[in-house]
């Protein structure tokens, strides 16, 4: 499913993403998110209980219940929907929300703070969410905490560098954000073509749990912001920052932990995934950037009546 070559190469370009990540950081940032923890604390929340929490009742629903002792694939779907589900997300949710008019400043923190817990959260969740799900297609915690400690690492350079050269370091945030979108078109383009009759006889309940956990991040994250009393801006932002997890991640998680015909079986929901999640988060974008221009244009209709009023 997944070539050696494709496998080295994505560690390669995570690498860069976050090294560039890491470039977006400064001091200030974190000051900014203590002054303002609201948002950063709904984030948190949405990324590390109810997003998976979508995961496990997808999984447990939808997919998990095809199981069997003949048929045991449907443990790599569902172990790899819930290792979707607990994931951060990934600067690609910061292209959409600047494309969405979001509050980019929030969309950035979100994915900051969410991928600096992930060492943490991630296999604590992902442990818990797992449960049902033992033997050979339950995926390390630990093995997980290991890949995440290591990308923290040009994470760090990445800080450094934007303290020691501003200009570096907005450099290396800028493709560290455009090959985070390059890594799923990447594995969109060199995978669709050699799978398409795997895509062809996959069953709906698959395609259901990679294009579901996206659409119904987006709601959740939607609802719940509203919920807690955050305006329609950045309520929608907090949906795409929920309904968008970092794709690439789960395929490098996957591939350095499984392989054989195993790691095919629970490389399918990630890379199903990253691919309907450039399209459902695409159409979320379009029908969110004309929510923001609509209540831009109400607002300077409300000044000029104002003003036309005195």
């Amino acid at each position: 499913m997944i070539s050696e070559t494709e496998t080295r190469l994505l560690g390669i370009m995570m690498i860069v993403i976050m090294l560039g990540m890491g470039a977006s950081l400064t001091v200030k940032d974190f000051l900014i998110a203590l002054r303002k923890p609201v948002g950063i604390g709904i984030g948190v929340v949405t990324t590390y209980l109810l997003t998976p929490m979508v995961g496990f009742a997808i999984a447990h629903l939808v997919l998990l219940p095809n199981a069997s002792a003949e048929d045991s694939k449907w443990y790599a779907y569902a172990v790899s929907l819930i290792l979707m589900a607990c994931l951060p997300g990934g600067t690609t949710s910061n292209i959409f929300n600047y494309f969405s008019k979001g509050v980019l400043s929030l969309s950035l923190l979100m994915t900051i703070v969410s991928t600096l817990l992930a060492v943490i959260m991630v296999p604590l969740t992902l442990g818990l969410f797992s449960i049902g799900i033992e033997g050979d297609w339950k995926i390390p915690p630990e093995n997980v905490a290991q890949v995440l400690f290591v990308l923290l690492v040009p994470t760090a350079i990445g800080m450094v560098l934007r303290k020691v050269n501003p200009n570096l370091g907005a450099t290396l945030e800028l493709v560290g954000g455009v090959l985070g979108v390059v890594v799923i078109v990447f594995l969109v383009v060199s995978w669709v073509p050699r799978n398409w009759p795997l895509l062809l006889t996959t069953p709906w309940p698959v395609y259901f749990g990679a294009i579901g956990l996206g659409v119904f991040g987006f709601a959740v994250g939607y609802l719940f912001a509203r919920l807690v009393r955050q305006d329609p801006r950045r309520s929608r932002t907090i949906a795409l920052e929920t309904g968008i997890q970092n794709g690439p991640l789960g395929v490098l998680i996957v591939t350095l932990t499984f392989s054989g015909e195993q790691q095919q079986q629970v490389l399918l929901i990630p890379v199903l995934y990253s691919l309907f999640i450039v399209i459902t988060a695409s159409i979320a974008t379009v029908f969110f950037r004309r929510r923001s221009e609509a209540e831009a244009l109400a607002r300077d209709r409300a000044k000029d009546g104002s003003v036309l009023a005195r």
